[in-house]
């Protein structure tokens, strides 16, 4: 059995911290950025039998019309299970999110879990644009040009 919440004392932020500071998309994050992103995002825990956080999950919103789904992740060993998708199923009931118009997020392996869900690609992606940092393109992409103006 899997407890979702959103109770502010039940996060393990050391285990969060190092499950993104581990990730291919979040690599290196250092934990003050981490405490910030924390602090300014609406945050998901996922809870095993013995209380251990075993997956998270956060939405950054302004709550009218778009919410950006990010740092969905589910430790290793309790992954396959569906508890992704309970993390993101939960922030699409809210009610906090019932008028948002537009879900986005960012994935490079979990199309299929995200699909079930209704995301799909994005409808005009020629619309998309990102800007990112320097440091943060030599870690995600060493190969990447330097695209500042």
């Amino acid at each position: 059995m899997i407890e979702l919440s959103d109770e502010i004392g039940r996060f393990d932020l050391d285990r969060i911290h190092g499950w993104l500071a581990n990730s291919y998309w979040s690599p290196g994050l250092a934990r003050d950025a981490f405490e910030r992103q924390f602090a300014n995002s609406h945050n998901l825990g996922a809870y095993d039998a013995e209380a251990r956080q075993v997956g998270y999950a956060r939405v950054i919103s302004d709550k009218a019309t778009f919410a950006w789904l990010a740092d969905v992740i589910v430790d290793e060993a309790a992954r396959g299970k569906g508890i992704g998708r309970s993390l993101v199923r939960w922030f699409l009931d809210h009610p906090h999110y019932a008028s948002v118009r537009r879900f986005a997020l960012v994935t490079a392996d979990a199309h299929g879990v995200y699909a079930a869900l209704g995301f799909h690609s994005p409808l005009r992606p020629e619309r998309y644009m990102e800007r990112l940092s320097a440091d943060f393109a030599a870690r995600i992409d060493p190969g990447m040009p330097d695209r500042r103006a």
